[in-house]
C-alpha cells in the first residue's frame, strides 16, 4: 500500500470526524467508550502537544536527579569516607572539634557516624554565605576528630552541593517558588496524558483483536504506524509508574499538595510529631549559647558533653543519644538541639531506605529522661503512604534498584514525547508536508457524548480541576482558546459560503 494511503487509512482510524454532518453525529450517538473516545483522543493529543515541553523538561531533569545519590557518593568520597577505626570518639569530642574550626554560626543538629567508615556532620546554621534555608555540615572523623571538610547541605536526606542543585533544577529550574508552577503543571497533567493514552491504545488494539500484542511494538509496521506502536507498547509499560510519579508529584507541590495536605487534617491523618517542651524549672539554657567559643563548658566533653556551648546543666549530646538508644532508636539518627528556652533535643530517626526507620524522642536536657516518643508503626496510613511515596519518587526507599527504576521511567516519558511529536510530524497534509505540521483534530467531539454521561463526566472535571488547580486552571485556558478558534473557523466558513 502507498505511504499516502497507509496514512489515511491511519488517520481514518485514529480519528474519527467529530465534525460530520449531523445525520452521523446521531448515529455514532451513543453510550461507552465508542461515545468517549473521540473526546479522549482529541484531549490526548492537545494534551500532549502543549503539555509536553513542561513533561519532558521533568523528565530530563529527573534522569539527571536520579542519579545524583550515586554521583554524590563519587564527588564527595573525602568528606563522607574514612578508613575504619576500632573506637570512636564520644560525640562531644567530635563536636567540640567541629565548633573549634568553625565558630560561626550555631550549632543545629549533630547526625553521629553511622556506619563504620562514614564521617559525623555537625550542622550548623545562620553561617554567613550559607542561604537561610540551609545549613554547613562540617564532616568530622569520629576515630581521631580530625576534619574532613564543609559543605553547605539542605533537606532532611542531608542534600550536598550536586544533588540540591539537581533538586533545585527538577523542581523549580532555580526560577524559586514561581518555578515550582512548572513541575507542579507537569505532575498535575501527566496522569492525564498518560491515563488517555492508555484506554486508547487499549482500545486500539480490543477493537483490531490484537490484545496479545498490547505490550509489544509491531516491528513490521513502518511509517507513523511504526511510531505509534513503540509509543503505545511503551506507554503501556511505563503507565503505572507515570500515575504514581504523577500522584507523589502532586503531594508537596504548592497547590494540589495544599489541598492534600488539607484532606489529611480533616481525617486526622497528619504525620505525628514528638513534643519538645520541658517544665520550667528546667529551662536553664537556650539556643544563645549555641554560638558559643570552642572552649566554653561543654565543647570539650568535661562539663557534661554539651554539644552548643549551653550551661553546664545541660546533660549535653553523649547522655542525649544514650536515652534514645534505650528506647530503641538506633543508627542512622539525627540529633537536633533545644531550639529556646524550656525546649527539648529531639533525636530522630533518618533512614529513608526500606524499612524506614522514623522513631524520633524528646529528652530533656537537664535530665537527660526521654519526655516523649514517637513511632513510625503508630502514624496514621496516610501519613505513612505519603512518607513511602516520598523516599520512592526521590530515590530513597530501595537505594540503587529504586534509582535506577526511576532513570529507566526518566527515559521511557523522554522517548514517549519524542514519538508523540513525531506522530504529530508525520500526520501533516500530503501537500505542503514541508511548510505543515500536523492535521488539526476535530471540534465536536463532545457532543457525540448522552447527556446522562456528559452531565456527569463534567462534574467529575470540575472536581478534579478543583483538587489539582494548575490542571483545572489550564483546561480551562484550552477550552477558552478552542472555543474562540471554533468561532472564527465557523464565521470563516459562513463568510466563505456567503462569497460563493
Amino acid at each position: 500500500m502507498p505511504t499516502e494511503q497507509r496514512l489515511a487509512s491511519s488517520d481514518a482510524e485514529e480519528a474519527p470526524d467529530a465534525a460530520g454532518s449531523g445525520a452521523q453525529r446521531a448515529a455514532a450517538r451513543r453510550t461507552g467508550w465508542s461515545a468517549l473516545r473521540p473526546l479522549v483522543w482529541r484531549l490526548h493529543f492537545y494534551a500532549g502537544v502543549l503539555v509536553a515541553p513542561f513533561l519532558l523538561v521533568t523528565a530530563v531533569t529527573g534522569l539527571l536527579y536520579a542519579g545524583a545519590f550515586q554521583a554524590e557518593k563519587v564527588v564527595y568520597a573525602h568528606e563522607l569516607r574514612v578508613p575504619a577505626g576500632e573506637h570512636t570518639l564520644p560525640l562531644s569530642r567530635q563536636v567540640a572539634a567541629a565548633r573549634t574550626a568553625h565558630p560561626e554560626g550555631t550549632i543545629a543538629a549533630v547526625r553521629p557516624a553511622p556506619q563504620p567508615g562514614d564521617t559525623t556532620r555537625v550542622l550548623l546554621a545562620g553561617v554567613p554565605g550559607v542561604p537561610a534555608e540551609h545549613q554547613l555540615a562540617v564532616f568530622v572523623d569520629p576515630y581521631t576528630g580530625s576534619l574532613r571538610g564543609a559543605l553547605p547541605t539542605y533537606g532532611s536526606t542531608g542534600a550536598l552541593p550536586l544533588r540540591t542543585w539537581l533538586d533545585d533544577l527538577h523542581r523549580n529550574l532555580h526560577l524559586g517558588e514561581p518555578g515550582r508552577l512548572y513541575s507542579e503543571l507537569a505532575a498535575s497533567w501527566l496522569w492525564v496524558v498518560a491515563g488517555g493514552g492508555l484506554a486508547l491504545w487499549i482500545g486500539r488494539k480490543r477493537a483490531n483483536r490484537r490484545l496479545r500484542a498490547l505490550a509489544l511494538p509491531d516491528r513490521t509496521a513502518t511509517g507513523r504506524r511504526r511510531t505509534l506502536s513503540w509509543h503505545g507498547a511503551v506507554g503501556v509499560w511505563a503507565a503505572v509508574g507515570l500515575f504514581f510519579l504523577s500522584a507523589t508529584g502532586l503531594t508537596w507541590s504548592t497547590y494540589a499538595g495544599g489541598h492534600i495536605d488539607e484532606f489529611r487534617r480533616a481525617l486526622g491523618q497528619e504525620t505525628p510529631a514528638v513534643s519538645t517542651a520541658v517544665a520550667a524549672e528546667h529551662a536553664h539554657h537556650g539556643s544563645d549559647g549555641m554560638a558559643g567559643m570552642p572552649d566554653m563548658p561543654g565543647m570539650d566533653g568535661k562539663h557534661g558533653g554539651g554539644a552548643g556551648g549551653a550551661a553546664s546543666a545541660d546533660v549535653g549530646v553523649d547522655k542525649v543519644l544514650g536515652a534514645a538508644r534505650a528506647k530503641g532508636l538506633s543508627d542512622p539518627v539525627e540529633i537536633d538541639l533545644p531550639t529556646g528556652q524550656g525546649t527539648a533535643y529531639v533525636v530522630k530517626q533518618i533512614q529513608r531506605s526500606w524499612p524506614e526507620k522514623q522513631d524520633a524522642a524528646a529528652v530533656d536536657p537537664r535530665t537527660g529522661q526521654v519526655t516523649d516518643v514517637s513511632r513510625f508503626a503508630d502514624y496514621p496510613v496516610l501519613a505513612k503512604l505519603t512518607r513511602y511515596g516520598i523516599d520512592l519518587h526521590t530515590g530513597t526507599l530501595f537505594g540503587l534498584v529504586n534509582q535506577v527504576a526511576l532513570a529507566a521511567l526518566a527515559l521511557a516519558l523522554i522517548f514517549l514525547v519524542l514519538w508523540g511529536y513525531r506522530m504529530w510530524w508525520q500526520r501533516r497534509p500530503t501537500r505542503d508536508r514541508a511548510l505543515s505540521f500536523g492535521r488539526p483534530i476535530p471540534r465536536g467531539a463532545w457532543r457525540q457524548i448522552p447527556r446522562p454521561v456528559l452531565i456527569p463526566l463534567v462534574l467529575v472535571v470540575a472536581a478534579v480541576g478543583w483538587a489539582v488547580p494548575l490542571l483545572g486552571v489550564s483546561l480551562a485556558a484550552f477550552l477558552a482558546v478552542d472555543a474562540v478558534l471554533g468561532v472564527r473557523a465557523r464565521r470563516r466558513a459562513a463568510a466563505g459560503a456567503c462569497a460563493d
